[in-house]
């Protein structure tokens, strides 16, 4: 069996080519495209999911990183600025760590995985098509979060409408 780590990474690089050509078909779009192709994700809470990509968010939540069970424990039940948060979203081929419909704000906490070249890409990716659908995307470190969540709230509250 391989271990959980392994299957996120291979998951990863899969998606990773799926990402390119949408970012490539985003890329190429004007003005009222993608607007359309806007319009379409931000209709929904789940934004074009699949429903793998769904299954994936479900398993995601029941193996968090203690950075990440630190970060919810602050974020849950509306306790920054009274917005809502979810943990592990799925918005298009993806899985966010903590998203916030009503503000757009996607927040990803990132281990030692993501020093990798490969990683460091998908990141990029990832993260230009989020803000091509209209979503803030924020990054902190695991380490920023448990040793300063103080830090860490703040930059968020910064970005909260």
């Amino acid at each position: 069996m391989k271990n959980w780590w392994g299957e996120v990474k291979s998951r990863v690089l899969k998606l990773k080519s799926e990402l390119k050509k949408i970012v490539d078909l985003l890329l190429g779009m004007r003005n009222d495209k993608t607007s359309d192709l806007t319009d379409k994700f931000l209709s929904k809470l789940h934004q074009g999911t699949k429903a793998s990509t769904q299954e994936y968010a479900r398993e995601l939540r029941n193996r968090t990183t203690e950075a990440e069970q630190m970060l919810w424990s602050l974020l849950r039940n509306r306790q920054l600025k009274g917005k809502k948060f979810r943990r592990q979203h799925p918005l298009a081929n993806y899985v966010v760590d903590f998203y916030c419909n009503e503000c757009k704000l996607a927040i990803e906490l990132d281990g030692n995985f993501h020093t990798e070249v490969e990683a460091k890409e998908c990141d990029k990716s990832r993260t230009a098509l989020l803000n091509e659908l209209g979503m803030t995307v924020l990054r902190f470190w695991n380490e920023e979060v448990i040793k300063n969540p103080e830090k860490v709230l703040q930059k968020i509250s910064e970005y909260l409408k």
